[in-house]
């Protein structure tokens, strides 16, 4: 409206300096004959004025509002095109850009959308802290590690406080590079690698080692229990080696000295097949040859081979196959293994009562277990029983010539079915140890 005033006070500034221009200079005139046209004059160019002037302020009243949207962030936001003259090579540059802004915010859009989704799947955290010293993006794996949940951008001060953590951190956002250091946060392993940003600020990337560590532990005690395992046979074994080398004994310890050797010898033996059995199922070199399995046969076939040392020790020997579990779906030396296995270490810490072998249908399969009256396992022991060279009575299991691999490799056959392993004990009331085979079509 402003720009509409001023059209009509410069139209009528005209026409009256028009009209005085005339009377000057020729005084002949009449006012009358001046008047008339000068009033009409008037009229029209005032009504002209107005109607530019309403015509030009609508496209500027259009622009202003186009660039505040746009300045505001709606890029969708458009010129109404076709204004006369300069104002509408305004409208002109005003539309295009728009359009220029339009792609290239969405282009960012894109871009920022890609790195989000390469970032959330990088299994290492990764953290943005700004200038300012806030957290501006963490990935999902970085909340994990770090056990946050606030959104970003979030203060600095909510990461953990570990000294390590503290330290990398301000040594990136004062601009040092920092070597990568190995921390613990919690019960978790993490290696933290800081570097700083050019325009200030710093990334964090946190690699979780905490199964890497565990797994060397588990390597490093595999190692020594299977270099203890094998110590005490070979040192029998060359003591006794030894003595019949140097030595000549009677006829009676050179037997005592061979039977020993060969006890030893099969131990050992022992070990490197149950080592051998337990390396192709976790590779996943078995293959399972699948078929029917009546548990009746397979149990009869286990105690046929532990009931001479079952007599010695007076223990009974019985089978309670259920009607509707008389069978399972499974590899035939692989249920035999798994039930020759768990008499035989039945039989190592049973000395009275019976074991027996018994089977329970479930809504998704077989229930195959063996259950004894011997001396039990502590309830501390329980879930680690499977574990490879675990032995609750270490001293009691290798002289009755365990291995310490027995239900470990039962616990790996039951998985290789797709099934599961439980154990239960009361100490002094005895063990029972049940496996789950999966039902399968016929």
């Amino acid at each position: 409206m402003k720009l509409t005033r001023r059209l009509q006070l410069y139209s009528l500034a005209i026409v009256a300096l028009t009209i005085v221009a005339i009377l000057t200079f020729n005084r002949t005139i009449a006012w009358r004959d001046v008047l008339i046209p000068a009033v009409i004059a008037i009229v029209l160019a005032f009504f002209l004025a107005m109607s530019a002037a309403r015509l030009i302020n609508r496209h500027l009243e259009d622009l202003i509002s186009v660039t505040r949207s746009l300045g505001a962030g709606n890029l969708l936001s458009r010129p109404t095109l076709g204004a006369p003259g300069e104002l509408g090579e305004l409208a002109t540059a005003v539309y295009r850009l728009a359009e220029q802004l339009g792609m290239r915010m969405s282009a960012l859009q894109s871009e920022d959308a890609l790195l989000a989704a390469l970032i959330e799947s990088l299994n290492e955290g990764v953290l943005a802290i700004g200038p300012q010293r806030t957290v501006l993006r963490i990935n999902q794996a970085g909340r994990d590690i770090l056990r946050i949940n606030d959104r970003a951008p979030f203060a600095l001060d909510r990461l953990p406080r570990a000294p390590s953590l503290s330290e990398a951190v301000y040594a990136a956002l004062d601009g040092k590079v920092t070597q990568p250091v190995e921390l613990t946060l919690g019960d978790r392993v993490v290696s933290l690698t800081a570097r700083p940003l050019a325009g200030g600020g710093a990334v964090l990337a946190l690699f979780d080692l905490t199964q890497v560590r565990q797994l060397e532990i588990v390597r490093r005690d595999f190692v020594a229990n299977v270099s203890h395992e094998l110590r005490t046979p070979l040192t029998v074994i060359r003591g006794f080696a030894e003595t019949l080398a140097d030595e000549d004994p009677p006829e009676t310890s050179r037997r005592h000295f061979a039977s020993t050797i060969r006890s030893h010898t099969q131990r050992m033996q022992r070990i490197v097949d149950d080592l051998l059995d337990i390396s192709r199922l976790e590779t996943g070199r078995w293959t399972a040859d699948i078929s029917v399995v009546p548990v009746e046969t397979a149990a009869q076939d286990v105690f046929a081979a532990a009931g001479k040392a079952a007599e010695e020790k007076g223990i009974a020997l019985e089978t309670a196959i259920a009607h509707d579990a008389d069978s399972v779906i499974a590899d035939r030396t692989a249920v035999r293994q798994i039930l020759g296995n768990l008499v035989e270490n039945a039989l190592r810490y049973t000395d009275r009562g019976s074991i027996s072998i018994f089977t329970q249908r479930k809504p998704k399969g077989i229930l195959i277990g063996v259950r004894d009256t011997g001396a039990g396992i502590p309830p501390e022991h329980v879930s680690r029983i499977f574990e490879r060279f675990y032995r609750v009575d270490g001293g009691r299991s290798r002289t009755e010539g365990g291995t310490g691999l027995g239900l470990a490799i039962v616990k790996h056959l039951a998985e290789a079915h797709g099934g599961h392993v439980l154990a239960s004990s009361e100490v002094r009331l005895g063990t029972t140890i049940t496996v789950f085979f999966p039902q399968r079509p016929e």
